[in-house]
């Protein structure tokens, strides 16, 4: 008789033990995040906080007493007068002559003078009451040996010349000459004497701009030396002004400078 294997029990596994499925999903490393409880640490940095009343915030004026009230009241109204009449007097002193300058320039004066001056007028920044010519002349060595001395020539006359009817003028034309006259009125006393460095600096820069119009050889010589003066008219008041003006010119007249290498333009050095 054939052996027979015994049949298994019943409630016993008739083949290998399953096992359970893994996760597919990581589990996470850290602990995991809970919600923040309302009211905690965390509930500040998630929103922001309704913010208390500040018991020590300043009182409104109407809590303040009655004296305390009044010192603040007064303190506006004058702050406030003290601002308007110095607006005032800085508008008056740079507005065109009127009624209240007439009667009160010499107050204004005084309270604008000198800590608020201003340099320009209203309307019309420094508007110009006088025409004023830069002219010059040379002292030449003649092909004789001799010298001679050249009439004056209006250097401003030139520019005006080039300026008029002209739409774009240069700024060489317009401004070069004008300048530099100022630039040494500026920085020279009433005896011609140079005030510090940009004094000499301004009479260099006058001498090439002379240089520069007259060329090194001037009516058939050779410059040497050159002069410079200006000529100053007072601009005649109009018709229906009652205003009156002496308009004689005025002459200003500079020594004479000895012409060096460093007064020629760099063209003509060569």
């Amino acid at each position: 008789m054939a052996d027979t294997e015994p049949e298994p029990a019943d409630g016993e596994p008739t083949g290998p033990e399953p096992q359970e499925a893994e996760p597919t999903d990581p589990e996470p490393t850290g602990p995991e995040p809970t919600d923040p409880e309302p009211g905690g640490p965390d509930s500040a940095e998630s929103g922001p906080a309704e913010s208390a009343p500040d018991g020590d915030a300043a009182e409104p004026l109407t809590t303040l007493s009655l004296p305390a009230q009044l010192i603040i009241a007064v303190a506006i109204a004058v702050a406030a007068v003290a601002a308007a009449v110095h607006l005032s007097a800085a508008f008056l002193s740079v507005s065109p002559p009127n009624t209240l300058t007439k009667r009160h320039g010499a107050a204004i004066d005084d309270y604008v003078y000198p800590e608020f001056e201003r340099v320009w007028k209203l309307f019309a920044p420094n508007p110009l009451q006088q025409n004023i010519a830069v002219q010059a002349r040379a002292e030449i060595r003649t092909s004789a040996g001799g010298t001679a001395t050249t009439g004056w020539r209006d250097l401003s006359a030139q520019d005006g010349a080039a300026i008029h009817h002209n739409p774009l003028p240069s700024h060489t034309q317009q401004n070069e000459l004008r300048r530099g006259w100022e630039f040494y009125v500026g920085s020279h006393d009433v005896r011609e004497r140079p005030q510090g460095m940009r004094g000499n600096l301004s009479e260099q820069y006058i001498r090439r701009i002379v240089m520069l119009r007259l060329g090194r050889e001037e009516d058939g010589g050779t410059v040497e030396r050159i002069q410079v003066r200006s000529a100053t008219t007072p601009v005649a008041p109009p018709s229906w002004s009652d205003e009156k003006i002496d308009t004689k010119t005025v002459y200003r007249t500079l020594p004479w400078w000895t012409v060096t290498s460093d007064d020629l333009p760099e063209v003509k050095r060569r």
